[in-house]
């Protein structure tokens, strides 16, 4: 996936542990940890803003578009495509 989460560095600037950022945020550790390990597909506006507010942040601050990555990716899901037709 193109988009790259940066949490992971911006908890450290904060001097945050993920267990703090739930807390204050509401969401499970579990939830987070999908997160910030990029694994997760999709987050909410609203989880975005909370999670921005807890840490003083810009979205731009936790999420960074990889283009060079979205270029590798793009011939494989266009062969996916093509071969489920």
């Amino acid at each position: 996936m193109p988009i790259a989460v940066k949490l992971d560095d911006m908890l450290h600037d904060r001097r945050m542990t993920l267990t703090e950022l739930a807390d204050r945020v509401g969401l499970t550790l579990a939830n987070l940890s999908i997160l910030k390990t990029g694994k997760a597909r999709a987050i909410r506006f609203s989880t975005l803003d909370a999670i921005c507010e807890a840490l003083a942040c810009q979205p731009g601050d936790i999420l960074r578009f990889e283009p060079k990555q979205a270029q590798r990716e793009r011939p494989a899901a266009a062969s996916r495509r093509t071969a489920a037709r």
